[in-house]
């Protein structure tokens, strides 16, 4: 690609038509610029390039009217498009070989600008794993990162609560017009304030599961390192990881249980050469060096009772379910439990009581609690 330059709109249509043309991935359309010049010299040569190849039937090329009407559509909701020719296109994210050619922007733009931090982790989270993501965006933010994230249930939602007053950036899987999960629109809506969502899929477009994949190597892109809170075995989260390896990223984990699945993949990628990860401390120690600046972190005050809770309907309508959900082998405490869930003392001391007369609850000093 060119030296960072301003499209213009009608060149912005023509890099929007090849993006979404069949068969046109990120490396492909470098390629068709490379080889032709422009996006519109390159959309003028596909029919011949696929006549040529042998294509068994006509290219599906995007036409102008549809790259009009997701253009005026996207506008309408605030979404700005930022092609990777741009100076406003994020640096790091421009650095990787299949970055976005088209960057689906809505919020406040200069977070892109930021240093920025990756957290990501389980859907089926902890209590504990949400507490310490909780308390590391807080830090991290206090310190003058944005936290990067995926808008998703558990680790994900979690990040991006803790970080909504100093910036966060969430990646979407699909287009911004089909949040996902629906829940979260208000957590989107709320960290659009001082943060962003990004995305590199159409509009309109509904996440299909591989999707997932490919936002996650934004997350890691974005970022300057990438925090794995909680994850099993096979996760999204670890490919996160793998892609941030990949991507010459640093690497960091939370030590978690050898008992508890959901730690199974943070402590393989300790044994592995993540650095590991008990405070913000640790980040912003790997970090320092490579963004070249100091980094302190700001006193903040948050009372727990501020902390927004995890709606119970993450969890299905089991109360009972999303409580045994929260615990593992980490002890936490009840209060936590119920600011988690948001159900009440009552109800959560029944729950607690279930599990203890079945054997599965083990009590600790200071009212703490944990699966035993």
């Amino acid at each position: 690609m060119s030296e960072p330059t301003q499209l213009s709109d009608d060149d912005r249509l023509d890099w929007l038509r090849l993006i979404r043309t069949e068969n046109v991935g990120p490396r492909t359309f470098r390629d068709l610029i490379g080889h032709f010049g422009s996006a519109r010299a390159a959309l003028a040569a596909l029919p011949g390039l696929a006549q040529r190849g042998r294509s068994a039937r006509s290219l599906r090329i995007y036409s102008r009217a549809h790259a009009e009407a997701e253009l005026t559509a996207a506008r309408s909701a605030g979404v700005e498009y930022v092609a990777l020719d741009e100076p406003t296109y994020p640096m790091r994210l421009r650095m990787i070989d299949d970055a976005p050619p088209l960057l689906a922007v809505r919020g406040k733009p200069d977070v892109l600008a930021r240093p920025l931090i990756a957290i990501v982790g389980s859907r089926n989270a902890s209590a504990a794993g949400v507490k310490f993501s909780g308390q590391i965006a807080r830090d991290l933010g206090a310190a003058g990162f944005v936290v990067v994230s995926g808008l998703a249930r558990g680790i994900d939602a979690a990040a991006h609560r803790a970080s909504v007053g100093t910036g966060t950036i969430a990646v979407l899987a699909g287009g911004h017009a089909q949040i996902y999960p629906p829940e979260h629109l208000d957590l989107l809506e709320e960290l659009l304030v001082n943060g962003a969502a990004v995305s590199e899929m159409p509009f309109a477009r509904e996440p299909r599961a591989h999707d997932f994949p490919r936002r996650n190597r934004i997350i890691s892109g974005l970022s300057v390192g990438v925090i794995v809170v909680e994850a099993a075995r096979r996760s999204g989260s670890l490919i996160t990881a793998r892609l941030a390896g990949e991507q010459g990223r640093e690497v960091f984990a939370v030590p978690g249980s050898p008992l508890d699945p959901r730690s199974d993949g943070t402590n393989g990628l300790l044994k592995q050469g993540a650095t590991p990860v008990t405070e913000a401390a640790d980040v912003i120690a790997a970090i320092e060096p490579i963004i070249g600046q100091p980094v302190s972190i700001a006193p903040v005050y948050e009372p727990e009772s501020d902390t927004p809770a995890i709606s119970s309907s993450e969890f299905g309508e089991d109360e009972r379910g999303g409580i045994v959900a929260l615990l593992g082998p980490t002890p936490v405490s009840t209060d936590d439990l119920m600011r988690l869930t948001g159900a009440s003392p009552a109800t959560v001391r029944a729950i607690l009581l279930e599990l203890e007369i079945a054997g599965r609850l083990e009590r600790h000093g200071a009212g703490l609690v944990s699966l035993a």
